[in-house]
């Protein structure tokens, strides 16, 4: 994604005698369909695209060529920003460290789970072979020591925002409507048919765009129109991630509903800090990351409760000062805690940390 190439660009900018090479494949594959390699921030170091196998397959994809490119530029460090239970860790942390290289990997996972044989084995060898480990929350990186995981550890969520691209509007709009969105993956996890739910028999001049794309779309798409919603209710697709801040500087109220599963929740959400760095007031429920990343720049509802979140924006459609207030303090917090810098400066810290 090319928005979130900054931080690479920041840490190179921190380390001018750090030679930064990023490895990544021409596109990813999932439920959402084809995203393809942005090339939009990429001053100061080096993107090297890479064929992957089984490219969409989360546990399964790795990079055959990844021998090849270790022998190419004999890296002091190979960071490695996959889970510590996929194949492609495994494959990389075992061919770096049988060339020399330090190496650390990176996890989201927030729910201590079990995995089958190769898996398990692989996770074994990657959390007794390892140099550092990053993970993206409190709650992961006590997965990780649950699971025997003894080295150092420290918690650096590796999504920021560049608050320079990322900035509120300048000028109000000029709908009167409160434009209320969703944006991510349209699927069962993300509760947006609780979204849809709880915007019946909602008062006040409103309307919502659900973008994004996935397998529930027309299920969603259904739904809004059973519910007499289909006039109120935009669906729009998937746009680059360098567009985002302008559409998020239309929006007044962002809400991510997310459910928990057995075998998911909620890892962060990466566009609650997004819509918070342009203004917008955001909602959540309370599962996983969502209420430790709003803190008390935003409303969190009782996950499921379409009832419950009904009532969160009603509020926030008759008290705009109440809207503003939090629009403020979104934004200052990401100020504080979500930068594409400050994230750059704590993980050039540990590459410098693990070399000493």
């Amino acid at each position: 994604m090319g928005a979130y190439q900054r931080k690479l660009e920041e840490m190179a900018a921190l380390a001018p005698e750090m030679a930064l090479t990023v490895v990544v494949p021409p596109f990813w594959r999932d439920e959402r369909g084809i995203t393809p390699l942005e090339r939009i921030h990429v001053h100061g170091y080096r993107i090297e695209e890479a064929l992957m196998l089984f490219n969409g397959q989360f546990h399964l994809h790795f990079y055959p060529e990844f021998g090849e490119i270790l022998r190419r530029f004999r890296p002091d460090i190979v960071h490695i920003d996959e889970e510590p239970y996929n194949l492609a860790t495994f494959h990389a942390n075992w061919l770096a460290r049988r060339s020399g290289a330090k190496t650390l990997w990176f996890s989201w996972q927030n729910l201590r789970r079990k995995y089958p044989p190769p898996w398990v084995w692989m996770e074994r060898y990657n959390l007794h072979h390892i140099d550092y480990a990053l993970a993206g929350s409190q709650t992961a990186g006590q997965v990780w020591r649950a699971k025997g995981y003894t080295g150092p550890l420290a918690v650096i969520p590796q999504f920021g925002v560049d608050p320079h691209l990322f900035t509120p509007p300048t000028t109000p709009r000029a709908t009167t409507a409160i434009h209320i969105a969703y944006v991510g993956r349209l699927v069962p996890e993300k509760g947006i048919d609780v979204l849809l739910r709880a915007l019946v028999d909602l008062a006040g001049n409103w309307e919502l765009t659900i973008q994004g794309s996935g397998p529930e779309e027309t299920y969603l798409r259904q739904l809004a129109h059973s519910l007499g919603l289909a006039d109120r209710v935009t669906f729009r697709a998937l746009i680059s991630s360098i567009d985002m801040p302008n559409f998020y500087r239309q929006v007044d109220i962002l809400v991510l509903p997310s459910r928990s599963r057995a075998n998911w929740t909620e890892q962060f959400g990466r566009v609650l800090i997004e819509a918070m760095a342009c203004g917008v007031c955001v909602v959540g429920s309370n599962t996983g990351e969502i209420p430790h990343v709003i803190g008390k720049a935003g409303v969190i509802f009782p996950e499921d409760d379409a009832v419950a979140l009904q009532s969160v924006l009603d509020r926030l459609i008759r008290f705009p000062s109440l809207r503003l207030e939090l629009r403020q303090y979104g934004r200052e917090r990401v100020l504080s805690h979500f930068t594409q810098r400050g994230i750059a400066q704590d993980t050039v810290g540990i590459y410098k940390e693990i070399l000493q």
